[in-house]
């Protein structure tokens, strides 16, 4: 897929730090909600806002839905840590479309606002990003707690100290394959080598509207749909068609032999969850994962960002896969200061000459390295709080 020669980017609205808090209490009065009593105190930038809509309302107010709900709470949550909001696309209706009546970390079903581990939460899957569209997904508040700043190597490298001692059957909370899905999720949002991506296994299907950073992971996630189709024998002959070689076919055969035996008693069930499960599960299966490293190591990245398409046109009506540059797919990450305003506030002000005192005072994180570019498959499919 051809890259953009030139792309013309602004780093940061021009708008006074304090402007997202007005912004944020207008929003709640527009939907006829009060804010949390700890901003209601004079000068609060929440109340001003909340007042002045108010009065430009008054009674003529939106539907505070669950979701609207959960968008003002998670835009509340990230102007108290200083981190990134993307406002244009992270939006009620962005939230409803990820939303899920199952953690995908658990397998239990989420409740809403009961204050216990299983209550629906919205988290960023990569910590130092921002709160933008692709890297968010809904999980269960125990796990949300239990992944806190963890990387996707810490969450393998528990789940690999659990399986190693049968005495320790969970660590903060999660057994093995709890972490292990986990792990993976966090891998889709991590930009990594080709040889590291191609060997860990599927433990976890993309979250929907997550974007997928490493092509042979958006590969191998297009398989794994196309094996959950009814009519999965000619969808899979046809990709195999695409494929350079009848060497790279035959090992591409083997994968989806090894995969199918372990999906019958799925299908029988005609359960969607049971055959997600079990599609899941089957690359924990060490003969699976074997053929697959097999097949997808004798591909470099260009020829799978080749396949893709292809893989993608093949999917079911209902689902789709969007081929995007690695700066269309991370764009409102602020990959570049961390997911943190600070750096990118104090730039603003700056350039605007603001006086120092109203900018927030915040500690500072260096920020982290803006991975090189690449190219992402993002799942788009019709099926909180932050920690």
């Amino acid at each position: 897929m051809a890259q953009a020669t030139f792309e013309f980017e602004t780093l940061a609205p021009r708008t006074r730090p304090d402007d997202t808090g007005f912004e944020l209490g207008w929003d709640h009065a527009h939907h006829g909600l009060v804010p949390p009593a700890e901003h209601l105190h004079p000068g609060n930038p929440l109340r001003q806002g909340w007042e002045a809509g108010k009065a430009v309302f008054g009674r003529r107010t939106l539907q505070a839905t669950r979701t609207v709900r959960q968008w003002l709470q998670l835009r509340l949550g990230a102007w108290l840590r200083g981190r990134v909001f993307e406002a244009t696309a992270v939006t009620p209706n962005y939230l409803a479309q990820i939303d899920v009546a199952r953690c995908p970390i658990t397998r239990r079903a989420l409740s809403h606002s009961t204050g216990g581990p299983d209550d629906a939460s919205v988290d960023r899957v990569l910590d130092a990003a921002g709160y933008a569209a692709g890297n968010l997904a809904v999980m269960g508040s125990a796990a949300n707690q239990a992944k806190g700043a963890c990387g996707w190597q810490d969450a393998f490298e528990r789940a690999q100290r659990i399986e190693a001692d049968p005495a320790q059957a969970l660590i903060a909370g999660l057994d093995a394959a709890e972490w292990s899905r986990l792990a993976v999720l966090m891998s889709f949002v991590t930009a990594l080598p080709h040889e590291q991506a191609a060997r860990l296994p599927l433990r976890l299907l993309p979250p929907n509207r997550l974007r997928l950073l490493n092509p042979v992971q958006g590969l191998q996630a297009l398989v794994t749909w196309l094996l959950a189709d009814p009519g999965w024998s000619a969808l899979i002959r046809r990709l195999a068609e695409r494929l350079p070689g009848d060497a790279l076919r035959h090992d591409f055969s083997r994968f989806v032999n090894a995969m199918v035996p372990r999906l019958i008693a799925a299908r029988r069930s005609n359960a969607p969850l049971a055959l997600r499960d079990a599609l899941e599960d089957a690359w924990a299966d060490e003969l699976v994962n074997r053929r697959w490293q097999r097949f997808a190591l004798q591909l470099d990245e260009t020829r799978i960002e080749t396949l893709l398409p292809h893989a993608a046109a093949l999917l079911p009506a209902g689902r789709r896969a969007l081929a995007l540059s690695r700066q269309q797919a991370t764009e409102g990450w602020a990959l570049a200061t961390g997911g943190r305003v600070d750096a990118v506030a104090e730039a603003v002000a700056e350039a605007a000459d603001w006086p120092a005192a109203t900018m927030p005072r915040r500690a500072l994180r260096r920020p982290g390295a803006d991975p090189a570019p690449a190219h992402t498959v993002a799942a788009d499919r019709s099926p909180v709080t932050d920690r």
